[in-house]
């Protein structure tokens, strides 16, 4: 008799398992859905009620994200060339977190702003268009590398990192050192002719 009792238990658990992974499945998706509009309803306070940061500002903001994001991975770099490892992981956290927030901020700046036309025709369009590509190109490859560099962290797997951290580090920095220049080209030493 006990058993037909634990039975009984066991199969109310197992019904209500599957109840439960639905409801967390309805929470999840509304969740998502909440976020996003959450974020949006952020954004929209921030910027238009406390007149805190314009749209416009982002661009100059992200810059300075960048250029965080190049210092700290400089010196991270160093620090781990000379063994502090703890210094290492410091200015890599810190980088990780600039870069994440430039991150965020690009996005929100595109998807409000989309595409700036540089215009830019003769020697600053040689100079401007294969350093922009190339940005581009390397910061869709970024992305993934510094994922793949902190799972093996994570799984302090530390041969695998630096076997892979020697690809990241030098193409981040590329990136994030690119990435100021080109702020500075479209927005501070060349700027587009407004229409």
């Amino acid at each position: 008799m006990p058993s037909l009792v634990f039975d009984g238990v066991r199969k109310t658990r197992d019904l209500s398992g599957v109840a439960q992974e639905r409801r967390a499945c309805v929470i999840v998706e509304a969740l998502k859905v909440c976020s996003v509009e959450a974020i949006d309803q952020l954004n929209a306070l921030t910027v238009q009620r406390f007149n805190v940061i314009s749209t416009s500002d982002l661009p100059a903001l992200n810059a300075s994200f960048n250029l965080v994001s190049t210092i700290f991975i400089s010196m991270g770099w160093y620090f781990i060339r000379h063994g502090a490892w703890r210094r290492h992981m410091a200015c890599m956290i810190t980088a990780v977190i600039s870069s994440t927030c430039f991150l965020v901020g690009y996005i929100i700046y595109h998807a409000r702003v989309g595409e700036k036309s540089s215009g830019y025709t003769g020697w600053i369009a040689a100079v401007y268009f294969p350093i922009l590509a190339s940005h581009v190109l390397l910061a869709f490859v970024t992305l993934p590398l510094v994922v793949l560099t902190l799972v093996q962290v994570f799984r302090r797997r530390w041969d695998r990192h630096k076997r892979i951290a020697r690809w990241t580090i030098p193409i981040w920095l590329y990136v994030s050192v690119t990435g100021v220049f080109v702020y500075l080209l479209l927005y501070k030493w060349f700027p587009p002719a407004a229409h």
